[in-house]
């Protein structure tokens, strides 16, 4: 349930207790006097909508291929190429919309073959989730439409984590059977697995052709050099990829028309507490994959012919690069990757995380060290075969997010395309952050955050106010809340009000033990580690006690609502398609996420009392603060359903509420219109229930008896 990075410089300092940090006023003017939140600010809702966000980028020969949603196309992902000259051009525009569904988020939507008569690119089509191809032609214009490779299915066949060996197209593929109610595995009236089976397909020249079935879950198909071998990743129910995975190997050949597996599989790695990732081939004996054994994800090689020789003996696995820190991250999107080899002689380039990113270079010979970068958190999305730049989604505490290329001796990085344009973002007006931690008062668990405070060079709050502050509670809940320059962090902040991204016990980026603390706990460890970071920052003397906000998406969604229904810390919140049951949601939502439930609260039917107590539905009769819910209306993943039994529950409670639907919107608002008007009623809704003005209040329409 998550929404839609060299090493990362020391924390900055905190502020001085009691003293909320400003910007500095403009020249020759005095800040003017006005509450915290109503503060006049030159970033627009619009502004922060019209971000483009880069999801993938290849070097294809002296070229940048990326592929990024277009804000003004109504969030369409097209593919785009920057040539050598610093010119940007289309390869895939028109109607064309690179996405893929392949467990509802996707990943791996489109891979580069290079040929001899120029680049051909493979993508999967949002509307009918049918497989592509195209040839664009060196002068970047469209060589024709693109050509179907798959027939049609009504979008029940869908195709992701494309890859492209020795011209053999490569994918995993997934298929929807016709819906239906059928009895469930665990004792519910319907199991969404049943309807859904998954296996790897290679496309050859003579077609498409099954390769490997078993696992309900498959990730990651790598051929090794020689051809003769295939490795992947595989899991089950009810792990979920961060919890426990596989690593199988198995011989492959090609009969005429297309490869086969020879054999049974042989498992090199993992098991059901042990997650292993990203199998990369070094050379036809030596096999890279990051495993969590360690209790961080850290890479490691094992040799399959040696490990098939030693027949019914755990395999020999070898230390490669073991940092107390996270190689690795939870898979929700296919086709994500966390290191990659660097030049011909086998030096390797890997992104480690312990809160901020790091990146290691690892040469031929073993010698490991890390690489300065201007990054406080990255995504790695190419290593270019020359071995001396690398394409990452980065971004820094004085830096915004975008794609840039890095070289990796000078640590210079260029921008290639930002998500948002820095024309529009005045930097006197944009937060700075620094990261915190928090030390829970009766535990002593700590509690990573990132805080954001607010920053207006024309404005002040009134003599002696504290600001109010906003706990952000991201998705996942194994997503990571990084540093950065975040234009949606930076609307608050620059209108006054505190934003604190709240790491919860659950967060990625930590380790396994921090991940594995909302083990049967969702509801609990997250909902008391949002409380321990806004209450730090009230101790600290830089947050108003009486004007404490929370707002999630998704999971954080779930934790906004249950921290309201537990607590009386916060003014009002704000759910994003967010959670409120459990014994619906497991039966209503995707087969990805089916299981999930079972290791965040329990499996049932041992732990049906248990969904029904901790659900948020069930404990209205707590609220007594303002919530607003917003909700689309296509989400398979957090169906509307969810947010129509809130609002039926909020109403019977007379609880003072706001609810906003959008018709066009799945998982993640993605329309421009969109999020203008959910930013501006996110922000009014909040000037409602604390007393400031916005020019948006007039647009809030409080329900409920109590309103």
């Amino acid at each position: 349930m998550t929404q839609p990075p060299g090493p990362g410089s020391d924390p900055a300092p905190g502020p001085p207790a009691g003293e909320p940090p400003l910007g500095p006023a403009a020249p020759g003017e005095s800040p003017l006097i006005a509450p915290h939140g109503s503060w006049d600010s030159p970033l627009s809702a619009e502004q922060v909508a019209r971000g483009t966000h880069v999801t993938a980028a290849h070097f294809v020969d002296d070229e940048i291929w990326y592929s990024a949603r277009l804000p003004d196309q109504d969030g369409r992902t097209s593919v785009q190429r920057r040539r050598p000259d610093g010119t940007v051009g289309t390869v895939l525009g028109g109607r064309w919309n690179v996405h893929s569904l392949v467990h509802e988020y996707g990943g791996g939507a489109w891979t580069v073959h290079e040929t001899a008569d120029g680049p051909v690119l493979y993508f999967v089509h949002l509307d009918d989730q049918r497989l592509y191809r195209l040839s664009p032609g060196a002068d970047g214009r469209d060589s024709g439409k693109p050509e179907p490779l798959t027939p049609p299915s009504g979008g029940r066949v869908r195709y992701g984590d494309l890859t492209i060996t020795g011209g053999t197209l490569w994918a995993v593929e997934e298929t929807h059977v016709e819906a239906r109610r059928v009895a469930g595995a665990h004792g519910e009236p319907h199991d969404p697995a049943a309807a859904v089976s998954r296996r790897l397909v290679a496309l050859t020249a003579e077609g498409m052709r099954p390769v490997v079935e078993g696992t309900h879950f498959l990730a990651w198909p790598r051929v090794c050099p020689d051809g003769t071998r295939l490795a992947w990743i595989g899991w089950d129910h009810p792990s979920m990829p961060w919890d426990g995975t596989r690593l199988y190997t198995a011989r492959i050949a090609d009969d005429g028309s297309g490869p086969r597996i020879q054999g049974d599989p042989l498992v090199l790695a993992g098991s059901d507490a042990e997650s292993v990732l990203q199998p990369e081939w070094a050379s036809s004996r030596r096999l890279m994959f990051s495993s969590d054994r360690s209790g961080y994800w850290n890479l490691y090689a094992v040799d399959p012919e040696l490990a098939e020789a030693r027949t019914g003996l755990v395999p020999e696995l070898i230390e490669v690069l073991t940092p107390p820190r996270d190689i690795g991250g939870p898979l929700w999107t296919l086709g994500a990757r966390w290191y990659g080899f660097a030049g011909p002689g086998g030096a390797l380039l890997a992104e480690s995380r312990h809160g901020t990113s790091q990146l290691h270079w690892l040469s031929p010979s073993g010698e490991a060290r890390e690489l300065e970068t201007p990054f406080d958190s990255l995504v790695l999305a190419d290593v270019h075969p020359a071995g001396r730049h690398a394409l990452v989604i980065g971004a820094g505490r004085h830096m915004l997010t975008g794609l840039y290329v890095l070289d990796l001796l000078s640590g210079d990085a260029e921008a290639v395309r930002l998500h948002a344009p820095e024309a529009a973002m005045d930097a006197g007006y944009l937060p700075e952050p620094y990261e915190e931690t928090f030390a829970d008062p009766e535990t002593g668990r700590e509690v990573h955050a990132v805080v954001y405070p607010p920053r207006n060079p024309r404005h002040r709050g009134l003599p002696g106010e504290l600001p109010p502050y906003l706990a952000l509670v991201h998705g996942g809940p194994t997503a990571q809340a990084t540093v950065g320059l975040h234009p949606h962090h930076a609307f608050f902040t620059s209108r006054g009000i505190g934003v604190v991204d709240v790491n919860y016990g659950g967060s990625s980026g930590y380790g396994r033990e921090y991940r594995e603390r909302l083990r049967g706990q969702w509801g609990v460890v997250d909902v008391a580690d949002a409380v321990t970071a806004v209450r730090g920052l009230v101790a600290q003397g830089l947050a108003d006690p009486e004007r404490l906000l929370i707002s999630g998406g998704s999971a954080g969604g779930w934790t906004v609502l249950s921290a309201l229904t537990s607590t009386d810390v916060f003014a009002a919140g704000a759910s994003y398609y967010g959670v409120a049951e459990l014994s619906a949601f497991v039966t209503e939502t995707h087969d990805f996420e089916s299981r999930y439930i079972d290791g965040l609260v329990g499996p049932l039917p041992q732990a049906r009392e248990l969904y029904e107590r901790r659900a948020p539905l069930n404990n209205l009769q707590r609220l007594a603060t303002p919530v607003i819910v917003f909700q689309g209306m296509r989400d398979p993943i957090v169906p509307p359903s969810q947010a129509e039994r809130l609002r039926a529950g909020l109403e019977e409670a007379g609880v003072p509420y706001a609810y906003l639907t959008f018709e066009n919107e799945s998982h993640g608002f993605q329309r421009p219109a969109s999020i203008v008007e959910s930013l501006q009623a996110e922000l009014a809704f909040y000037g409602r229930v604390l007393g400031f003005e916005t020019p948006w209040n007039h647009l809030i329409r409080l329900r409920g008896r109590g309103r």
